[in-house]
């Protein structure tokens, strides 16, 4: 980088990224099982298995669980998000559009990093409904069912994410759209479109992979799922004569895995 980048510039447009993409960057990597700071090409998340109690005799030995650690490897990989800024068009810059470019590499790296976790979550074999339905009550029912049999912590870490298509399906269930069963504050007509549902938080998202008429969504837990970031989102500006232009790479570098297929089921939906 040479001496003819405006630093104030650089530094205060590299802050923009990272609160962009803090901000609105990924829905989902709050919602799973995540690790920073990795070092090396691959990270290690460990899946835990059931423990079983027993009792002991008075000054016997305490019974061991002999817990089963089966080590998920994670791999990461790197992602960019390039821009090219005219030094001209740089003197007309004002705040809002320096916002409207930091934005949209937080945006494609956000959904990059949502790509990631939804790339793990189908790798999940546990399957609820037909695939000729939309996602109806009996649907939703049936995956709540898969989870509590495989003991699935009913521990407020529980997350679904549907298309916008199978939102809409959500909303025509009575359970889930009345007051007279959620309250009203837990409406999903209000603010953000998010609510809470049998002991759930339920996101639409528009990343959801489409084949075949069949749109994919998804029920898990927290610790279902491991995501691992080698390097957060970061932004380097460099000045290329020949070109009368800033070039602006914002990267990363993640991953993510599928840890426990237990704690994920997958509710695949008619979509036409």
């Amino acid at each position: 980088m040479t001496t003819s980048v405006d630093r104030a510039f650089v530094k205060q447009f590299e802050r923009e990224v990272h609160e962009a993409y803090q901000r609105v960057g990924s829905k989902l990597r709050p919602t799973i099982r995540s690790k920073g700071n990795v070092k090396g090409v691959s990270t290690t998340f460990q899946k835990v298995g059931k423990g079983t109690a027993g009792t002991k005799v008075r000054h016997g030995e305490v019974p061991v669980m002999n817990l089963d650690h089966e080590p998920m490897e994670c791999i990461l990989y790197d992602y960019y998000a390039g821009e090219w800024i005219d030094k001209l068009d740089e003197l007309k810059m004002n705040i809002d559009e320096r916002s409207i470019v930091s934005n949209a590499g937080a945006y494609a790296l956000g959904r990059k990093t949502d790509e990631l976790i939804i790339g793990a979550l189908e790798t999940a074999e546990q399957v609820a409904g037909s695939e000729a339905n939309g996602l109806d009550r009996d649907k939703v029912l049936e995956a709540f069912e898969i989870l509590g049999t495989n003991d699935v912590p009913d521990d407020g870490q529980r997350y679904a994410i549907v298309g916008w298509r199978q939102w809409s399906d959500l909303l025509s269930i009575e359970e889930f759209a009345s007051a007279d069963y959620v309250g009203p504050g837990d409406l999903p007509w209000n603010g953000t479109q998010a609510k809470r549902w049998l002991g759930t938080l339920w996101m639409p998202h528009s990343g959801l992979p489409l084949s075949g008429g069949q749109r994919q969504c998804f029920w898990y837990h927290k610790t279902a799922v491991g995501h691992a970031s080698g390097a957060d989102v970061e932004t380097d500006i460099t000045w290329h004569g020949d070109r009368a232009a800033h070039f602006v790479n914002s990267m990363m570098s993640q991953g993510a895995v599928l840890i426990d297929p237990t704690g994920v089921v997958a509710m695949p939906s008619a979509e036409s």
